[in-house]
Parts: structure tokens; sequence; C-alpha cells
């Protein structure tokens, strides 16, 4: 096999990623406190010279969010959508500096594989537009959210409550495949979160018969409740039965056995006590206590019957109350929609091998497009580094992911959406 020589302008472009990709670490966006602003306006400055139209989004937070939008030759219009916020890190625990560095191939920061480095190949597509001799064969638009690493609440929802987007479909920028495996996300899990509330009575720690521990009782009804969540199968529709066994099969590609190529992940909830809290001192009996939980619920099944069924079982434990709960459903894309088969298509000839179409376990922003009838998919080359210490993404992902995203236009204007 030949091996092909890179042409000076894929140098160039590969260099622009990169450098744009430095640019956007450089500033530090960890969220929470989530401060945005300075990136998103030296964006706009690099997009309005392109002489691309911005809409800048404020809110009351201080978290702005931009949009720009390129006429097509049709107004069927393709959204990119990437965030700008990272989780938080701590430098000690790095090696390399998290506001971005490079080395050989890879550049490193927080941000940089989640998602930094496809907002990076979102505004290389949306130079490449731009700066062409035509217009797009359809409409585009780019929004550039603050807000998705605690919620979105002042990211893609502000967005569309200020109606600026126009979408047909959309491209969310999540990393969703790696050099040697790669994938499309076109479902989400459902997700349930409980604080729960426990009292018991105090007492002295060296007369624990004296009290009731309300640590104790809460961990105690906390286990029962999650061995009878955990056990009752869901029921899902065969859609998404289809996207499970493809998600399967795309995990256990990975070269090394991992529990998420178990069916079990999908077939039955999940149930992960993330805090417990109580007490004040260690020689004293609490008398009460808070957790939290996370449950997780394959989409097409109901996350409101399995919350019925965890109330069910709390309702039974005296002195055992739910404080605070936040629901959200699954999402899924058909499987066999045009959009999700065009992304494929495009994605494939990238990475010339098989495309999973997968389920991802968490949900993003994605999760709100869909919910509003937007055919929505998460697709990015990256790396498996996210919320890590030195994270990062490579160079060749982050042109594989700018080859992906520039494809599509013109894949999805000759696709079977357009015809009638």
């Amino acid at each position: 096999m030949t091996q092909r020589h890179p042409s000076q302008a894929d140098t160039a472009r590969r260099e622009r990623l990169a450098a744009s990709t430095l640019d956007l670490l450089a500033f530090d966006t960890q969220n929470p406190p989530g401060e945005t602003a300075e990136l998103l306006a030296w964006l706009e400055g690099v997009i309005l010279e392109w002489g691309v139209d911005t809409e800048w989004i404020e809110t009351v937070d201080g978290k702005p969010n931009l949009v720009a939008t390129i006429p097509g030759d049709s107004e069927w219009t393709l959204l990119y959508e990437g965030h700008v916020d990272t989780v938080p890190y701590e430098a000690e625990a790095w090696s390399y500096d998290p506001l971005g560095e490079r080395e050989g191939d890879r550049i490193y920061g927080r941000g940089a594989t989640d998602m930094k480095g496809a907002v990076a190949a979102m505004v290389e597509t949306l130079r490449r537009f731009a700066t062409a001799d035509k217009r797009p064969p359809i409409t585009l638009q780019f929004a550039f959210v603050s807000d998705e690493e605690t919620g979105g609440e002042d990211g893609i929802e502000r967005v569309l409550a200020a109606d600026a987007i126009s979408a047909d479909a959309a491209v969310v920028g999540e990393t969703t495949a790696t050099d040697d495996r790669y994938s499309v996300a076109i479902a989400d899990k459902g997700r349930l979160w409980l604080t729960l509330e426990a009292t018991g009575q105090a007492a002295h720690g060296s007369r624990p018969m004296c009290g009731t521990n309300a640590v104790d009782r809460l961990y105690k009804v906390i286990s029962v409740c999650r061995e009878a969540i955990t056990t009752g199968q869901l029921d899902y529709p065969e859609p998404v039965e289809q996207i499970v066994d493809e998600t399967i099969s795309y995990y256990n590609t990975c070269s090394e056995e991992t529990p998420l190529a178990s069916k079990d992940l999908f077939r039955y909830p999940t149930v992960n006590l993330g805090r417990l809290e109580g007490g004040s001192t260690v020689n004293s009996v609490p008398q009460t206590a808070t957790a939290q939980v996370d449950v997780r619920v394959t989409p097409g099944a109901s996350t409101h019957a399995v919350f019925e069924r965890i109330n069910a079982c709390i309702s039974t434990k005296p002195d055992i109350s739910i404080a605070a709960t936040s629901i959200q459903e699954g999402t899924y894309s058909d499987p066999d929609h045009p959009f999700v088969e065009t992304v494929i298509e495009a994605g494939g000839a990238v990475g010339d091998q098989r495309m999973f179409r997968q389920c991802a376990t968490g949900g993003g922003d994605v999760k709100k497009l869909r919910e509003i009838g937007i055919p929505a998919v998460e697709a990015a080359v990256g790396s498996e580094t996210a919320h890590q210490a030195d994270e990062y993404i490579s160079v060749d992902a982050l042109a594989a992911t700018a080859t992906w995203y520039s494809r599509l236009p013109s894949l999805l204007a000759a696709s079977s959406m357009f015809e009638s």
C-alpha cells in the first residue's frame, strides 16, 4: 500500500487546527464558575473576520452563547453544536499545562477532547465554507455554548429559548470515536437524580445502642432499594434493542475486557450512590443524614416509572424521605434515519472501518435537541481521557473530525432527506 504524503494544504489545515485548539485551551473556562465570555468574544472576532453573521445570546449569569450562520443554497439547516466550558482540574495532578501544551502529535489541556478539540474542528469547518467561492448546498449554523458541564441551563437551553437556531438536524461534538474505534452516539440514557434524607436519634459515640444512626439507616435503605431497582428488567422498543446490540459490539472491540460490553448495563437501571453525608463529630451518633443518588435508565424505557418504583420502596421506610428529584427521560434517534445514515457515511470514509451506532451512558446537550424533535447525534474523534488529568487530543483526531464535519453538507444535500 502506497503511503499518501500530506499536501501543503493538508499540512496547513492541521497546523490551523492545532493552533485553534491551543488558543481555546488557553482560556480557563472551568465550570464552575464557567467564565466563558472572554473566549467567546475572541471566537466571535475570528468569525466576523470571515464575514459571517453572528448572534450573541447573553444570560443573567454572565455565561453568553454564540451562534453563527452561513446561508446555503437550501434553507434546510445543519447545526454544529459545541460547549466551551470544562470540568475543573487540579493542576498539581497534571504532567502538562492544563491550559494547553503540545508535545508532538498530542495537544494536552483541560477540555482537549471534551470538547475544545471538536470546537476547533467546527471553527475550521466554518472557515472552509465561509471563505469558499460559492455558498454551501445547505444552510449551516454553529452554536458555541457556555454551559454544558453543569447541566446546560445557561447553554443550549438559553439558545433554544431565544429562537437563535433553526436546525433540521444537528451534530454535537462529544467524542464518540478514537483512532482505532469509530462510532456515532444516537441515543442517551434517562437520568434520575434523587436527594434523600434520614432522621435518627443522637447519642454519644461510645453508646451507639442508645441512639439511632441516621447514616446507617439511610445507607441500609438505599442498599435495599438499589437491589430492588437493579433487578427489574427494562422494556424498550426494537429500535433501541438494535442500538443496544451495536453498543455492546462497539465495546467488544476494545483491546481489553470492559464491563461496558455487558448487556446488563442496558437491561436494568444502574444506581450510583454519589454522596452520603451525616453527623458532626466522630464521637456522636448522627441524628440526620443526606444522600444523593444517580439512576440511569435505557432510552425507550420510562425513567418516571423507575422513579415510582423507588418512591414506593422509600415510602415504606420510616424516617426516610425524598427531598429533591430531577428527572430526564432518555432519547434516541431512529438508527435507520437518513440523517444517521449520512453521518455514518461521512465518518466511515474518514475512519475506513465499521461505524457503530451506540447509546451514550450519560446525556448532554444532544438530549435537549432531540427532546424538541431535532434529529441529533454526537460525533467527534478524540481520546478516552475526558475529565482526566493529562487530557489530550491528537492532531490526527482533529483533522479526522474536521474532515468528517466538512463532508456532511454535500452528502446531506444528495441524501434521501431531500427527495420529494
